[in-house]
C-alpha cells in the first residue's frame, strides 16, 4: 500500500477515532489516523462504557484488556443528586445489578477512565496494522467522484504532505472543523453550560457516609457541578460550571476559588482541601445531532456526529457504536462485494439512534439542575433499553411489515431485522459470541439446507456465511429469535438482525441470496 494512499483515512484519535482503527483492522482494511495532539488524553473524561459496548470489544477480542484497564472505581454503583454531598440527597438514579444484566448480556458495565482506555485502543490499533500518527493535523480536504484528497501537516516539524484516500472518518471532536468545512449543520438546543474541571485531595469519608458514587451532582446556591472520585480515597475530579453571561471566566478559577468552590459542593466549611496545580481550560456541555452523518466520501462519527451530556454515560458508547457500524460497511465496499448505497445505511441507522439518546441524556441533566425525578420519569427509559433495545427505523436489513424504529424491551426481544441480535444462553457461551466478523446464519432445529443455503449464498456475494444450528429447545430461543422450528435468522458483522424467516421457506438458498442482496446493496 503506498505511503501517499490509503482506503482510509481516520481524522481524530480519541475514542471514536481509535475504535474505528481498530474495527477497521479486525475486518482487513488498511486505515491511517490522524490526531493533531501530541498523544492521547490525560483527563478521565468519558468513565463508564455500557455491556453493548463491552459486547463490541469482546467480539474484536478486547474485552479482557479493557477489563483489565478498569478504574479503581469500578466496584461503585452510586449515582446521587444532592444538595451538597454531606446534606440533603435529592435522588439517587436507579442502576442495574450485575444479576439483571446477565438476563440480557453476556457482558457487563466497565468503569475504565478514557485516559486509561484511549492508550488500550491505540496499543491494539498500531499492533493489528492501523498507521497511527499523533501531532498530525489535517489542514486542507478536497473531495473527488472516486475518493478525498487531504493535507496534512506534522505538527512538530512544520511539514506538509498529501494523502489520499477512498473514505474519510471524520472523528474530530464535538467542534469538528471537519464537519464545518463540508457544510453540515446541527440541531439540538446546542451549548447548555460552561464548565471548568481542576483536581483536589480531601478526606470525604464522612461526608460520603458509606456511598460509592459513581459521581455526585450538586446543586445548591454556590454551586452547581460534579464531584467524581479517582482513586475511591482522598483524589477527585471537581466539574463546576460557570456563567459567562454574568461576566465569570474560567481565568478565574484560583486555588482559592476552588477550594471554596469544594467546601460548597461538600457541604463541609472548614474542610481541608488540596488544589492539584495543572491548567483549567473551560469547555461545555453541550446537546446537538448532526443533520447528516455523511457527506460523499466522509462519513462523520462520534462526538463530531452528537454530542450529549454526561448523564446516563451514553456518549463514549454511542461514538464507539457509530465506528462498529461502519466498520463493517466500509469493509465490504472496500473489497468490493457490496454496492456503495450500503454506506448510505450508516446515517439512516446512527442518526435516529443519536437522536433518542441525546433526548435522554437531556432529561437526565434535567434533574441535575434541579427537576424533581419525577417531573420527567415518565419519558425516561432505562440504560437496559438504551442500551440493548434500540432498533433501527431503516437501513442494511430486510424490514417485516408493521416494524419500526421504536425501543423494544430488552428483556422480551423478538429478534426483528434492524435490532440487536438478541442474548440466548448456550451452555457457557452466547448467541453474542457467534457474531463479530462475517454474516451468521442461525437456525432453529437440524436442518441441514441452511447450511447449504449459507454456503451457497455466500460464495455468490464473496463474504462468509456461517451457519449454526441451535436446538429450538435451547431456553428462550424460540422466543427471542420469533423462529419455529426449520426457520432462520441472518445476523450481521456488528451483531444485528439482518433478515429472518420464522418458518422453512421453500428454497432456503434462494431466500438466503435474496436478503444478501438487499442487505449488501448489489
Amino acid at each position: 500500500m503506498s505511503d501517499r494512499h490509503r482506503p482510509v483515512l481516520i481524522v481524530g484519535g480519541g475514542l471514536t477515532g481509535l475504535s474505528t482503527a481498530v474495527f477497521l483492522a479486525w475486518h482487513g482494511v488498511e486505515a491511517t489516523l490522524v490526531e493533531r495532539h501530541p498523544g492521547t488524553s490525560e483527563h478521565p473524561k468519558a468513565r463508564a462504557i455500557n455491556p453493548r459496548t463491552m459486547e463490541v470489544f469482546g467480539a474484536v477480542g478486547m474485552a479482557e484488556a479493557v477489563r483489565a484497564g478498569r478504574s479503581p472505581i469500578s466496584g461503585n454503583t452510586d449515582l446521587v443528586h444532592v444538595e451538597t454531598l454531606a446534606g440533603h440527597e435529592r435522588v439517587r438514579m436507579p442502576s442495574a445489578t450485575p444479576e439483571a444484566i446477565d438476563r440480557i448480556s453476556p457482558a457487563g458495565w466497565t468503569l475504565i477512565d478514557q485516559n486509561q482506555l484511549e492508550p488500550i485502543l491505540r496499543r491494539r490499533a498500531e499492533q493489528v496494522g492501523a498507521d497511527v500518527r499523533f501531532g498530525t493535523e489535517l489542514t486542507a480536504l478536497t473531495q473527488t467522484a472516486d475518493g478525498v484528497r487531504a493535507t496534512l501537516r506534522e505538527r512538530s516539524s512544520g511539514r506538509d504532505y498529501e494523502l489520499t484516500a477512498d473514505h474519510l472518518v471524520a472523528a474530530d471532536g464535538s467542534r469538528s472543523p471537519l464537519r464545518a468545512l463540508l457544510g453540515i449543520g446541527h440541531h439540538g438546543p446546542g451549548v447548555i453550560t460552561e464548565l471548568v474541571s481542576f483536581f483536589f485531595d480531601a478526606d470525604l469519608t464522612e461526608a460520603l457516609r458509606g456511598r460509592r458514587i459513581i459521581a455526585a451532582y450538586v446543586n445548591n446556591a454556590e454551586v452547581r457541578g460534579t464531584i467524581i472520585p479517582l482513586d475511591n480515597d482522598r483524589r477527585w475530579v471537581m466539574n463546576v460550571s460557570y456563567f459567562p453571561d454574568r461576566g465569570q471566566r474560567a481565568e478565574d478559577f484560583d486555588d482559592e476559588r476552588c477550594t471554596a468552590i469544594v467546601r460548597a459542593a461538600v457541604g463541609v466549611p472548614d474542610l481541608p482541601v488540596t488544589i492539584a496545580g495543572g491548567s483549567r481550560p473551560g469547555w461545555d456541555i453541550s446537546a446537538r445531532v448532526a443533520d447528516r452523518m455523511s457527506a460523499g466520501r466522509v462519513l462523520v462519527a462520534g462526538d463530531a456526529a452528537h454530542v450529549m451530556p454526561p448523564t446516563g454515560a451514553f456518549g463514549a458508547s454511542t461514538g464507539i457504536q457509530d465506528a462498529y457500524n461502519l466498520a463493517w460497511k466500509l469493509a465490504l465496499v472496500h473489497r468490493g462485494v457490496a454496492g456503495p448505497a450500503l454506506l448510505d445505511s450508516y446515517d439512516q441507522e446512527r442518526r435516529p439512534v443519536a437522536e433518542r439518546t441525546v433526548e435522554q441524556a437531556m432529561l437526565r441533566f434535567a434533574i441535575r439542575e434541579g427537576k424533581k425525578y419525577e417531573d420527567v420519569a415518565d419519558r425516561m427509559v432505562s440504560e437496559e433499553t438504551m442500551t440493548f433495545g434500540y432498533c433501527y427505523p431503516r437501513g442494511a436489513f430486510v424490514p417485516e411489515p408493521g416494524t419500526d424504529g421504536a425501543l423494544e424491551d430488552p428483556d422480551a426481544p423478538g429478534g426483528r431485522p434492524g435490532a440487536r441480535a438478541p442474548h440466548v444462553a448456550l451452555g457457557d457461551t452466547s448467541t453474542i459470541d457467534l457474531f463479530g466478523r462475517g454474516f451468521v446464519v442461525l437456525a432453529s432445529g437440524a436442518d441441514p439446507d441452511w447450511a447449504a443455503a449459507a454456503a451457497g449464498a455466500g460464495s455468490k456475494f464473496g463474504v462468509p456465511v456461517e451457519a449454526h444450528v441451535i436446538d429450538p429447545g435451547v431456553p428462550g430461543f424460540a422466543d427471542r429469535y420469533g423462529l419455529r422450528p426449520g426457520g432462520a435468522s441472518l445476523i450481521r458483522p456488528d451483531g444485528f438482525v439482518a433478515w429472518r424467516t420464522a418458518r422453512r421457506p421453500a428454497d432456503p438458498t434462494g431466500a438466503l441470496t435474496e436478503a444478501l442482496r438487499t442487505v449488501l446493496a448489489v
